[in-house]
């Protein structure tokens, strides 16, 4: 078989096809170059000849069985590192006049035995999010796919009574990046609904944890989380609120009436919701509010609290003893 020149215009892709046919788009064509296969052959079977081509098809065939393989996309580089060690290792067994037939099957088993030490692809977790950590590297193709998954979250009701508080928590059950996470608040009043088009933005509000107090009849609506990671949408959560209980007493059925007019379109300040810093009672009750500083602190004080009971006890046996 006669090489390409040097400056040949057929791109690199389309000459990987040609010289291996079968399969088209393993592992081994995402981590070697079509340069380095070539010469590892070179290196076995000479220049040109038909020994060029059998070695190219062995070459190939070897690694049939790499052809659906699937990857933590984090794990890339290392498994382009352990190829690049292969193509070294493949090109000294040439040069000291190994045999490709036995080289190139060898190879491909310490390939496969390398990918299954690799992490684990994470398995999606529904019902929505773009999920970052479950992205995957495909070998048939090289390419890497997230989940396929909605960016909006299922609406979550509640309800809760006049005059009381309404809280918000919005956390998802997949892992977010750990920088640059912002949080932004959105309200569409009197509906329960997730098309973007009737929200308005809560400009106050901000971080995880929100809550309005009191609630009032006009908060009744939808409130939007969205998340979002140095500008990309990651996901969105969407809370009903409905407000049930009675107007307070003394208040007359035309005072009521007067009251819905006037909230039919309501002010900008009824719809703060303020930001909430749970209490330790609150943080025990709704785990998903325990964040990984929040977790942190805990840890310290229940140490703190365990070194200060020792040395209590310490210094009381000591005291007891020294006097007896």
């Amino acid at each position: 078989m006669a090489l390409l020149p040097q400056g040949s215009a057929v791109p690199s892709a389309l000459v990987a096809l040609m010289v291996f046919r079968a399969p088209a788009w393993a592992c081994l064509l995402c981590f070697t170059s079509h340069k380095e296969r070539v010469r590892i052959c070179q290196i076995f079977a000479g220049i040109e000849g038909p020994e060029l081509e059998k070695c190219e098809e062995a070459f190939a065939v070897a690694f049939k069985g790499l052809l659906d393989t699937e990857i933590n996309y984090d794990e890339r580089s290392h498994l382009h590192d352990a190829f690049t060690q292969m193509t070294h290792s493949l090109q000294e067994i040439a040069t000291a006049q190994g045999s490709f037939k036995v080289a190139f099957p060898d190879a491909a088993e310490k390939m496969r035995k390398v990918i299954t030490q690799l992490k684990e692809v994470r398995a999606c977790i529904p019902p929505c999010g773009l999920q970052e950590v479950a992205r995957r590297f495909h070998c048939r193709g090289c390419y890497s796919t997230v989940c396929d998954l909605p960016l909006d979250c299922p609406v979550q009701d509640l309800t809760v009574i006049r005059g009381h508080q309404a809280k918000f928590s919005c956390t998802v059950n997949f892992q977010l990046p750990k920088e640059e996470i912002t949080y932004s608040w959105k309200f569409a009043g009197g509906v329960r609904t997730q098309d973007v088009s009737y929200f308005q933005d809560l400009p106050r509000a901000r971080g995880y944890l929100a809550r309005i107090r009191p609630v009032q009849p006009a908060h009744r609506g939808t409130f939007s989380c969205v998340i979002q990671h140095d500008q990309l949408l990651l996901a969105r959560l969407y809370f009903f609120l409905n407000v049930t209980g009675a107007p307070p007493r003394g208040e007359t059925e035309l005072q009521v009436s007067f009251r819905e007019v006037l909230r039919w379109a309501p002010r900008e300040a009824e719809m703060i919701i303020e930001p909430w810093r749970p209490s330790l009672g609150e943080l025990l009750a709704r785990p998903e509010a325990l964040t990984l500083s929040n977790q942190c602190l805990l840890a310290a004080v229940a140490a703190l609290a365990s070194a200060s009971a020792t040395l209590v006890v310490w210094v009381f046996f000591r005291w007891y003893f020294k006097g007896n």
